[in-house]
């Protein structure tokens, strides 16, 4: 655990020693990557969409078994259940919730007067100054370098917007993976940054070697965004399957996220309505076809099938525009103990003005 402290306002209202986040990402912010984080002095946030409530249940005390460090779940909160996964959080003490998508006035105060921290993640500064009016505690705020469903706008020309609009801590996701973008990030105004792929490229990371080693080849020209998955904007490493999904004609489209919607109704037990509801739910007054909103609701079959099962010719693997940085798989312990080391020694070297 590194001995170099940066406290900050994430610092001191989560309770981590260091203003750092791993980001929940579905299939590969399991117990084992979140209780190494949080060991390691981080946030670390478990990934709940791609599980069910008791498995939720179950990875929630995993890793309370394994560290007593302050941990988060990151949840939908446009999912049915929701509410139930909320109270999981709230009945076994878990210290911080954060939200793909901004939740209700009256989930976060149900949170909050449980103690619970809540830091939904935004794309934009309405959304930001929404949920600060709401009472979230903080936001996670992912500019268009980040991996996964992403915007157009670059973290650098977000990140000072939102901080110069709300009142709450802010922390910076996208395009981070060392201690110069902590610093860059703290000069802007934020308290801390938020690391998908980052931490995704660790020892601790249960993601396949064959899928890692696909990532550590990867140039900065190799992460592509796509809205042939899913319709929404995406980012993550070019293959032969995207390429193969921006080829594909509607009557193929639709065949192939039918075959999807399949299978991630056997591994949930969820009914067809309710995954065309989550999937329309996703669509946010965007036109999309019914293969996207089918592909909308199970996109985490083909996130499983490269993250989970090692497949990277049937699977995608979201992919911030940093995995062209990165060569090397330390544990988060390493990672942690890099980042801060080279922020101290980075803010030392920085020229002093009178």
């Amino acid at each position: 655990m590194s001995d170099v402290t940066i406290p900050t306002p994430l610092t001191e209202l989560v309770g981590v020693r260091h203003p750092l986040v791993q980001t929940g990402m579905g299939w590969v912010a399991g117990p084992r990557l979140v209780s190494a984080t949080a060991a390691a002095g981080a946030l670390g946030i478990l990934a709940s969409a791609t599980m069910t409530v008791e498995q939720l249940r179950s990875a929630v005390r995993e890793v309370k078994s394994r560290t007593d460090a302050p941990f988060g779940v990151n949840l939908r909160a446009d999912a049915g259940d929701a509410a139930e996964r909320v109270g999981i959080i709230i009945d076994e003490g878990v210290r911080v919730a954060s939200f793909a998508l901004a939740p209700s006035r009256e989930l976060i105060a149900r949170l909050k007067d449980a103690g619970v921290v809540v830091i939904p993640s935004v794309g934009a500064k309405r959304h930001a100054e929404k949920v600060a009016a709401w009472g979230a505690d903080a936001v996670l705020v992912q500019g268009g370098e980040g991996g996964g469903h992403t915007g157009s706008v670059a973290t650098t020309v977000l990140l000072p917007q939102i901080v110069d609009a709300v009142d709450i801590p802010v922390v910076a996701a996208g395009g981070f993976r060392d201690g110069r973008g902590l610093v860059a990030a703290l000069a802007h105004g934020a308290a801390g940054v938020a690391m998908g792929t980052r931490f995704l490229l660790t020892s601790d990371s249960t993601v396949p070697d064959a899928v890692k080693a696909r990532y550590l080849a990867a140039t900065v020209q190799d992460v592509t965004v796509t809205t042939a998955v899913d319709g929404l904007p995406h980012r993550m490493l070019r293959t032969e399957l995207v390429d193969a999904l921006e080829r594909s004609g509607r009557a193929a489209s639709l065949l192939r996220a039918v075959r999807h919607a399949a299978a991630f109704r056997r591994e949930t037990d969820m009914s067809w309505a309710r995954m065309v509801r989550d999937g329309l739910a996703m669509k946010h007054g965007k036109d999309m076809t019914w293969s996207q909103i089918l592909l909308a609701a199970n996109t985490p079959m083909l996130l499983k099938a490269s993250m989970v099962e090692g497949r990277t010719d049937l699977g995608v693997m979201a992919s911030g525009q940093v995995a062209g940085l990165i060569d090397d798989l330390p544990s988060c312990a390493e990672l942690v103990e890099r980042v801060m080391t080279e922020a101290r020694a980075t803010l030392r070297s920085l020229p002093h003005v009178d």
